[in-house]
């Protein structure tokens, strides 16, 4: 039997900082801002390269000021409810992906901004979020499923966003993309998923002052199976197009289709607004099951968000604006 004996110096292949770090010169700088705020956290990690046990280096911007505009009347889903209680099919198919989602490293985590813009760039989470001005909302959130939350997010207005990226006047679009790795996302190993997870939302929504990035949930950074590092909270659509993990927007002219619409297109939709007369094709919406509570009630047209949205759909019509 060969007995290898490694030099104090000498790691394991499995600890050596992956090459196309290395190499990629642009993605080392895109993520410097990461790395440099990650490193006095460094020593707290289990073993080298155990990013996903790291803690969250922008834990000093929580809680955020809340923002009164966007208050409910319907109480807050506590938070072990809603974190126990996730769509996450990156993990699995069930509601449980809690153990599983921690496994997602998110730090050092890169955004790339591209398409239609003056510039592409790529930008380290924690970069980005300093560049904005945090603050909480709460919101009700509709299911497809025929089931509701409400929950205390903190982030910034998908606008500010916008803003930084500078599109140029022919972009329409904005595409959004998650991560892909299917080495800590075992259902992104199941093939006959259209992997990765991709939803859009036109220029109008985006910019529209409800839509909203989401960076923290409660009071603190968002956790994994919520969406961490960043994730869309659109309130008046219905929740799969609230896509989590993003890594990327890219600006666009032509409209994105979303993973949901391309695996069924015949129940899930681009712009799957919330509306209780329009039923999905094997379930109605004319209500919706309160998590936590066991109670039912009416669902609202736009999830009761209307007044804010119902302008960005004059003229459409003839659109299949409901899911």
């Amino acid at each position: 039997m060969t007995v290898i004996r490694r030099r104090g110096w000498e790691i394991p292949e499995r600890l050596a900082t992956p090459e196309h770090l290395v190499f990629d010169r642009r993605a080392l700088l895109a993520g410097g801002a990461s790395l440099l705020a990650m490193t006095p956290y460094a020593a707290q990690a289990q073993r080298v390269g155990d990013l996903a046990n790291l803690p969250d280096p922008s834990a000093d911007l929580y809680p955020a000021k809340r923002n009164e505009k966007y208050t409910i009347e319907r109480p807050i889903t506590a938070e072990k409810i809603n974190t126990n209680y996730n769509n996450f099919y990156e993990f699995n198919s069930s509601k449980n992906v809690a153990a599983q989602a921690q496994k997602l490293p998110i730090r050092p985590w890169t955004v790339k901004i591209d398409g239609m813009v003056e510039k592409p760039i790529e930008i380290g989470i924690d970069e980005l979020i300093r560049k904005m001005t945090l603050e909480e909302r709460t919101y009700r959130h509709r299911c497809v499923e025929a089931w509701s939350m409400a929950i205390a997010w903190s982030g910034f207005p998908f606008a500010k966003l916008v803003e930084f990226a500078k599109p140029l006047g022919s972009a329409k679009f904005v595409r959004m993309e998650t991560f892909m790795d299917p080495k800590v996302a075992p259902g992104q190993r199941q093939t006959w998923y259209p992997w990765p997870y991709v939803e859009g939302l036109t220029m109008a929504e985006a910019t529209n002052e409800l839509a909203f990035l989401a960076t923290g949930a409660y009071g603190k950074p968002i956790s994994k199976q919520q969406g961490a590092p960043l994730r869309l909270a659109v309130p008046w659509k219905y929740g799969f197009k609230s896509i989590k993990s993003i890594v990327r927007f890219s600006f666009t002219d032509k409209q994105p289709k979303g993973m949901w619409e391309k695996l069924q297109a015949s129940e899930y939709g681009f712009w799957a607004n919330v509306n209780p007369a329009v039923p999905h094709p094997r379930w109605s919406q004319a209500t919706e099951e309160v998590i936590g509570t066991g109670e039912r009630v009416p669902t609202q047209i736009f999830n009761g968000y209307g007044e804010y949205v119902a302008g960005l759909y004059k003229g459409l019509e003839k659109e299949r604006l409901w899911a």
